[in-house]
């Protein structure tokens, strides 16, 4: 194990929703923990979103819960709600600084990052990880109209890999969702029930894989600006 790449898997949770909804796939989190798992010591994999407070039912959070039991560490904070110049209601969730943070922090310790995100505010977090000697692999795509990813950033990469590259190996068709019940629902919010077909076929979760409240609308729901 000491002669394997040591790897750190950092999510921007938002950019990369973003960017799988705008190309038309879903992200199978088990499928993707075991596809780098496989390409050397995945010491860590992170993930980062903004949630919503005060909410009675959350879309997000069974996936959220999911994830912090099934080996990702899982970096969430409150979003802030704020009045635009045009009197509109906005909210905003912003998680780059504790993802450069813990990045910088875990830098010592990993050979190779993979960064998946376009936003290119992290291209200085890229440069100064190359500087501590670590290698830095950005994961976006531009298959898309416009790219999804900020041309400075791909530019300050090691290397760069298209998601849509990916998608045999850790996507989920959108094709493959079952259609959404939200019969048994008491309340306007409430989840559906633990081991929901939506969580097995959305996220790769199967029946009784750890203590979920309830099946995800999916993160769609949650709206905010990054």
């Amino acid at each position: 194990m000491k002669d394997q790449e040591r790897i750190a898997v950092f999510i921007d949770g938002a950019n990369l929703y973003a960017t799988t909804k705008t190309l038309g796939f879903d992200i199978d989190y088990k499928r993707l923990l075991k596809e780098f798992q496989s390409r050397g010591y995945l010491l860590r994999a992170f993930y980062y979103t903004a949630l919503v407070e005060d909410q009675e039912y959350s879309s997000i959070r069974p996936l959220i819960d999911w994830l912090d039991y099934n080996g990702y560490r899982v970096v969430t904070k409150p979003t802030k709600e704020f009045v635009d110049s045009a009197g509109r209601r906005k909210i905003k969730g912003n998680m780059d600084i504790e993802l450069a943070i813990d990045a910088l922090e875990l830098a010592p310790h990993v050979d190779h990052i993979m960064l998946f995100s376009g936003d290119g505010d992290f291209r200085s977090l890229v440069e100064a990880l190359q500087r501590r000697g670590v290698r830095v692999t950005v994961v976006s795509t531009i298959s898309t109209q416009p790219p999804m990813i900020a041309d400075e950033l791909r530019r300050q990469a090691d290397e760069f890999i298209d998601i849509a590259t990916l998608l045999p190996k850790i996507g989920r068709d959108p094709a493959d969702r079952p259609v959404r019940d939200h019969s048994d629902r008491p309340a306007r919010f409430q989840g559906g029930p633990a081991g929901s077909p939506g969580l097995e076929r959305r996220y790769g979760i199967r029946h009784g894989q750890g203590p979920i409240g309830g099946g995800p609308t999916g993160p769609e729901d949650e709206d905010y600006e990054d």
